[in-house]
C-alpha cells in the first residue's frame, strides 16, 4: 500500500522558509502491520543494530533472502532505526521493503564508505534474479553483463529487466553521508508494479538518489546530490511516472535523462540550475503537468534532438518563480525566456504538431506563457489520503483464512459490513460471489501478487451467458480506496468482471493487479505458464481467451484516480473500459496488455485524463487487437501513450488508436512502435464526417473533433520527380505482407510474401504477380547478381542463403556458404536499407564490418552478414539479424552515395561503402526515416515513412507521393529503370519518374 501526502495533509506539512527543506516527513506506517507470512527485521537479532553505527547490510540481505527462499515473493518489514549499509543491498523480484514505526526508518551510507568514491555505487538495487551457486545468469543466450554500480562488483547479479515485477521500497529514507561522491541511493530499472514511495533522499555530495528508474514512483523528496534522478529508457521501453514529488538543491540538475517517457505530475523543483536536462542527441517523450519551478539559474528544461521527428515535449500549467529561461534547445540553439519574475507556462509543445488531423504535421514550438502578480496555491493532489492506521482492521482477525482453498466470501462481506478500513495480509482469498463495497469502504493490501481475491474456475454464479457479474463492486458516488491487492477472475468464468467501479471523483484504485496472463503467480509457481507450445491458446483449452467482460470497468457515473495498474488478462475483452460517465477520472501509469480485442475502450465518457498509458500486443493473442478505442466521447486527454507490438509479431494490423463520433480528444506525445516488421500501419484513424488516417507513428500534439474536422484539400501541383501525366497504379494485390524486393538485370520485379513462403515475379502488363517458388524455405530477402542468379536470404536454419535460376522449372537450390569477410574490389555489396536500433546507437552500431559474406554464383555480388545471422542467434525467441529485420536490401553502386534509414529514430543517413561492404562516414541526410529508402538516376532520394517522401541530393524535401497503403519497400525497376515500385503490405504499386 502506498500512502500519499501533499500540502496541508495530516501526514506532512510544508516548510517554505528560505534554505529549509520543502517538506518535513513523517512515517506513513506508524504502527506495525501484522502479516504472518511476512519477514520482520528485529533489532538486536541476527546482527541487526539499527543504530547507524553497526553494519546492518548482511542482516537486511538475509531477511530479503529468507522471503525469496520461503515464499518467492513477499514483504520485509523494517522497523524504525538507522541502518548502516557498507555494500549494495539486493531486492529480489517480487519482494517489497516496507518501513514502519513512529519515525521513518533510514538506510545510511556512512562517511567514506569504500566502493563509493569512483564511478557509481548503489546502496539498494532492484534485480532481475537471485543467483544460485554464484553462477552468472544466462539471458537471451549470453552471460549477464556485470552491473558496474554493484558494490562490490558481482557478475552473478542480473539487473532488473522487463520481467521484474512487484518489487518495491516504501516508507524508508536514504541518507548518503560525506565522502561518497559516486554514491547512488537506488538502482530501479524495473517493470510493472515496481515502485518507490514515501521516501526522502538526502544525497549530500553524492552522485544521485536514483539511477535507471522504471515504472512508477510517488511522494519522493530529493535533497542535494549532483542529480536527483539520472535515468534513461526504462527496461521495458515504457514510461516512468513520478507523482507528488519535490527536488531541492541539486548541483547540476534535478533530473538528467533520455528516452525515459518522463511523466511528471505535481512536481516542485527549486534551488538547482536545471529541472530537466535531456541528454545530447536523444529524443524524449516528456509530459509535465501542474508543477512548480523556483530559483532555477539555468534553463528549466533542456531539449535535445529538437529538429527530429521523435522528440515530443509537452508541459502544461507550470508555475515559475525566478526562472529566467524556461527552455533551451540544444541543436537549434533556440531559447524560450520567461515572462518576469513570476509566470505560468500554460503550455509548451515542441515536436511534430498537427493543427488538425488532416493537416500536414510540422516540427515546431508552441509556447503559451502569461505573467503572474503573485504565486498561486499549489495544485492539490488527486490521491486521497487513507484513514489513520490505528483504524485498520485485520481481515484474518475477522475470520478470513486466505489459504487458497477456504471460501472467504462471507468473512469478507461481514468485515465490510462492520468496518470501514480493512487491512488484508498476504494470502489467496477465495471468493465465489460479488464483493460489494460500502460507499466509504477502504481495502488495503501490500503486494498485489501475494495478496489476492480469486474466483476459482467454473464458479457457478459466474458461468454461462448472462449479464456482467463483478468480483469487486464499488458503489455509485463512493469515496472508496482499493490499494495493493490482486483481483483474479481466472479463465472459466464467462460473466466475470474484475472490478466494476462506480465510485466518484474522489475515489482511488492504486497498485492493483488484474491477474491472469503474464506475471500471474500460482501456489508454488513463480509465474504461471500461460501458453500452449504454439502460443495460440492457454495450456487448458477450456480457458478460452476473450471470454470475459472487461477486467476494470468504470461505468455508470464512475470516476476517480487509477494509479499503477497492470491489467493483462487474456481472458478479458479489454483491460479497462470507461463507459457511460461524465465524472472526472485520472489514470497514471496503467499497463494494459495482451488482450484479443481491445486494451482500453472509452465509450460515451467525458472528462478523463490518461497519462502514461502503455499497451502491448502479443504474437499469439493480439494480432487483431485495437489498443485504444474512443467512441462517442469528449474532453479526453491521452498523454505519453506508448503503443507496442512485441518483437515476434508477424500479423499486420492497421490502427493503434480509433476515434469515432467524439470531440476535444487531446492526444499528446504519441509513441507507436515495434521492433518487429509489423508495427501498426497508422497511429490514428478517425471516423467522422469523413475517415481520416494519420500514419505518423510519432507526434507531439493533435486534437480531434470528428464533428468539424473535414479533410483539407491541397491544390495539386506538378510533381518535380514524376513523369508528366504519371499516376500511381496498383499493379497487384491480395498479399499477406510483401517486402524483400529485387529487380533482375532486365528490370523485372521480384518480391517475397514471407508468411506464405512465396517468391513472386510481377507481371505489370497483366496487373498480377506469378509465383516463382513456394517451397517451404522461409524466404525473406532477394538479391540478383549480374548473371541473373537469384540469391535468397532465408529465415530457416542458421545463416541460410541459397540461390537458383528463376526460369528453372525444378525445385533445386544451391546453398551458399558464408565466407570470411574481405575486400572485394569490383564486386557489388548488397546491404540493408533500414535498421531498427533500440538504444539510439545507430551511428556507432551500423558502420561496423560484418565478419562474413555470401558471394553470388557469378562472383559479382555479395551480402555482408553478422555473427548473429550465421549462428541463428535469437532475441526473445526471434531472429533479428539486420539482413532479416530489414524490409529490403539495396545495391551499393560504385561512385554513388548509399542511403540508409534509422527506422526507430526516424532519420536517414548517407554513407560511403567500403570494398568489404562496410558503411563508412555516416552523415545525417534527412530528419525523416522509416521502412525503406532508394534513389533514382538523378540522385533524388525516396524514403518510405508513412508516405513516400522525396528529397533532392541536397537533403531538401521536394515531393510527397501518397500511397493508399503504408509503403514499406521501395525499389526502381522496369525496362528503363524509371518505374518506382512501392510494396505496401497487401499490394504492389508503381509509378513512372522523369528521365
Amino acid at each position: 500500500m502506498r500512502w500519499k501526502r501533499f500540502l496541508g495533509r495530516m501526514t506532512g506539512f510544508a516548510i517554505v522558509c528560505a534554505g529549509m527543506p520543502l517538506w518535513a516527513s513523517t512515517s506513513y506506517y506508524p504502527l506495525r502491520p501484522e502479516d504472518a507470512k511476512a519477514v520482520y527485521l528485529v533489532r538486536s537479532e541476527g546482527g541487526l543494530h539499527g543504530d547507524g553505527i553497526g553494519d546492518d547490510t548482511e542482516a537486511i540481505q538475509r531477511a530479503i533472502d529468507k522471503v525469496q527462499e520461503t515464499a518467492g515473493q513477499g514483504i520485509v518489514f523494517v522497523p524504525e532505526g538507522r541502518y548502516r549499509l557498507s555494500k549494495t543491498v539486493f531486492v529480489w523480484p517480487g519482494i517489497r521493503l516496507i518501513g514502519y514505526g513512529a519515525n521513518r526508518p533510514t538506510f545510511v551510507l556512512g562517511k567514506n564508505t569504500p566502493g563509493y568514491q569512483d564511478g557509481m555505487g548503489y546502496m539498494v538495487m532492484f534485480t532481475g534474479n537471485r543467483p544460485r551457486n554464484n553462477a552468472a545468469p544466462i539471458r537471451q543466450g549470453r552471460p549477464q553483463t556485470p552491473v558496474p554500480g554493484v558494490v562490490p562488483i558481482n557478475p552473478s547479479i542480473a539487473d532488473a529487466n522487463p520481467g521484474t515485477f512487484y518489487s518495491a521500497v516504501s516508507n524508508i529514507d536514504l541518507d548518503i553521508e560525506e565522502g561518497n561522491p559516486a554514491a547512488v541511493g537506488v538502482r530501479f530499472h524495473a517493470a510493472q508494479h515496481c515502485y518507490l514511495a514515501h521516501m526522502d533522499f538526502h544525497v549530500g555530495s553524492g552522485l544521485a538518489a536514483l539511477h535507471d528508474v522504471g515504472n512508477e514512483a510517488e511522494d519522493l523528496h530529493f535533497y542535494g546530490g549532483q542529480y536527483g534522478i539520472m535515468t534513461r529508457k526504462p527496461s521495458p521501453g515504457w514510461q516512468f511516472t513520478l507523482l507528488d514529488s519535490t527536488f531541492e538543491g541539486q548541483s547540476k540538475a534535478a533530473i538528467k535523462e533520455h528516452e525515459a517517457g518522463l511523466t511528471l505530475i505535481r512536481a516542485q523543483i527549486r534551488h538547482t540550475p536545471t529541472a530537466i536536462s535531456i541528454d545530447p542527441g536523444y529524443a524524449e517523450e516528456l509530459w509535465v503537468k501542474d508543477s512548480r519551478f523556483e530559483d532555477l539559474s539555468g534553463p528549466a528544461v533542456i531539449v535535445s534532438n529538437d529538429l527530429g521527428l521523435r522528440t515530443e515535449i509537452n508541459l502544461e500549467d507550470v508555475v515559475c518563480h525566478r526562472v529566467p529561461v524556461f527552455a533551451a534547445f540544444r541543436e537549434s540553439g533556440n531559447k524560450l525566456p520567461g515572462r518576469g519574475e513570476m509566470y505560468r507556462v500554460n503550455a509548451l509543445t515542441h515536436g511534430l504538431i498537427f493543427a488538425t488531423p488532416s493537416a500536414k504535421g510540422e516540427v515546431k514550438t508552441h509556447f503559451d506563457v502569461s505573467s503572474l502578480s503573485s504565486m498561486p496555491e499549489l495544485v492539490p493532489t488527486d490521491i486521497p489520503a487513507v484513514p489513520a492506521q490505528s483504524t485498520w482492521v485485520n481481515l484474518k482477525s475477522l475470520g478470513a483464512k486466505g489459504d487458497g482453498s477456504t471460501d472467504d466470501t462471507a468473512a469478507i462481506r461481514e468485515a465490510i459490513a462492520a468496518h470501514r478500513t480493512i487491512y488484508i495480509p498476504t494470502g489467496r482469498y477465495i471468493v465465489t460471489d460479488t464483493i460489494t463495497l460500502r460507499p466509504d469502504t477502504v481495502l488495503i493490501g501490500l503486494n498485489p501478487s501475494t495478496t489476492q481475491f480469486d474466483i476459482p474456475d467454473s464458479t457457478p454464479g459466474f458461468q454461462g451467458p448472462g449479464s456482467p457479474k463483478p468480483l469487486l463492486e464499488a458503489p455509485k458516488g463512493g469515496t472508496n480506496i482499493v490499494t495493493g491487492i490482486g483481483l483474479y477472475t481466472n479463465g472459466i468464468n464467462s460473466r466475470a468482471v474484475g472490478a466494476k467501479w462506480m465510485a466518484g471523483k474522489d475515489s482511488l484504485m492504486d497498485d492493483v493487479r488484474f491477474l491472469g496472463g503474464h506475471g500471474t503467480t500460482l501456489p508454488g509457481v513463480s509465474f504461471n505458464t500461460i501458453y500452449n507450445n504454439t502460443h495460440t491458446a492457454d495450456t487448458d483449452l477450456n480457458r478460452r481467451w476473450d471470454s470475459q467482460y472487461p477486467s476494470l470497468w468504470v461505468t455508470d457515473g464512475g470516476g476517480g484516480t487509477f494509479a499503477n495498474i497492470w491489467t493483462p488478462s487474456t481472458f478479458a475483452q479489454a483491460g479497462m473500459m470507461i463507459s457511460n460517465t461524465t465524472t472526472e477520472g485520472r489514470v497514471y501509469e496503467l499497463s494494459s496488455e495482451h488482450h484479443v480485442r481491445n486494451e482500453i475502450k472509452i465509450d460515451h465518457a467525458s472528462n478523463w485524463k490518461i497519462y502514461a498509458l502503455q499497451t502491448e500486443e502479443e504474437r499469439g493473442e493480439g494480432p487483431f487487437a485495437l489498443p485504444l478505442s474512443i467512441e462517442s466521447s469528449s474532453n479526453i486527454t491521452v498523454a505519453n501513450y506508448h503503443s507496442y507490438r512485441v518483437v515476434s509479431s508477424y500479423q499486420p494490423f492497421l490502427n493503434a488508436i480509433h476515434v469515432a463520433d467524439s470531440h476535444n480528444i487531446r492526444l499528446r506525445n504519441i509513441h507507436v512502435y515495434g521492433d518487429n516488421k509489423v508495427s501498426f500501419d497508422n497511429s490514428v484513424v478517425i471516423d467522422g464526417k469523413a475517415t481520416q488516417v494519420v500514419r505518423n507513428r510519432e507526434f507531439a500534439s493533435m486534437t480531434i473533433d470528428t464533428s468539424s474536422d473535414d479533410p483539407e484539400t491541397q491544390p495539386q501541383k506538378a510533381s518535380p520527380v514524376l513523369a508528366d501525366g504519371a499516376k500511381l497504379e496498383r499493379l497487384a494485390g491480395g498479399f499477406y505482407n510483401v517486402s524483400g524486393a529485387a529487380v533482375d538485370p532486365a528490370g523485372q520485379l521480384y518480391f517475397v510474401d514471407a508468411h506464405w513462403q512465396r517468391i513472386y515475379r510481377l507481371l505489370p502488363e497483366e496487373k498480377r504477380a506469378a509465383i516463382v517458388r513456394d517451397s517451404p524455405l522461409d524466404p525473406v530477402q532477394l538479391v540478383f547478381d549480374k548473371a541473373g542468379d537469384l540469391m535468397v536470404v532465408s529465415y530457416a536454419g542458421n545463416g541460410t542463403v541459397y540461390s537458383f535460376r528463376p526460369e528453372a522449372l525444378d525445385e533445386e537450390i544451391t546453398l551458399l556458404k558464408p565466407q570470411k569477410a574481405s575486400a572485394r574490389d569490383g564486386m557489388t555489396p548488397v546491404l540493408p536499407v533500414n535498421y531498427w536500433r533500440n538504444e539510439n546507437d545507430f551511428v556507432q552500431a551500423v558502420p561496423v564490418p560484418r565478419p562474413y559474406q555470401y558471394v553470388s554464383p557469378d562472383g559479382t555480388t555479395f551480402i555482408p552478414a553478422g555473427e548473429d545471422f550465421v549462428t541463428g542467434a535469437l532475441y526473445y525467441g526471434t531472429k533479428m539479424a539486420d539482413v532479416l529485420r530489414a524490409f529490403g536490401l539495396g545495391r551499393a553502386v560504385e561512385g554513388k552515395p548509399f542511403y540508409v534509414s534509422d527506422e526507430s529514430e526516424q532519420k536517414t543517413y548517407v554513407a560511403d561503402v567500403g570494398s568489404d561492404g562496410t558503411l563508412n562516414h555516416l552523415k545525417l541526410f534527412a530528419e525523416c526515416g522509416g521502412e525503406s529508402v532508394t534513389q533514382d538516376a538523378a540522385g533524388n532520394v525516396y524514403i518510405a515513412a508513412g508516405q513516400v517522401y522525396v528529397y533532392n541530393p541536397s537533403g531538401e524535401l521536394i515531393d510527397t507521393i501518397k500511397v493508399p497503403e503504408r509503403p514499406i519497400n521501395l525499389i526502381f525497376g522496369g525496362k528503363d529503370g524509371r518505374t518506382l515500385y512501392i510494396l505496401a503490405r497487401t499490394s504492389v504499386y508503381g509509378v513512372e519518374v522523369r528521365r
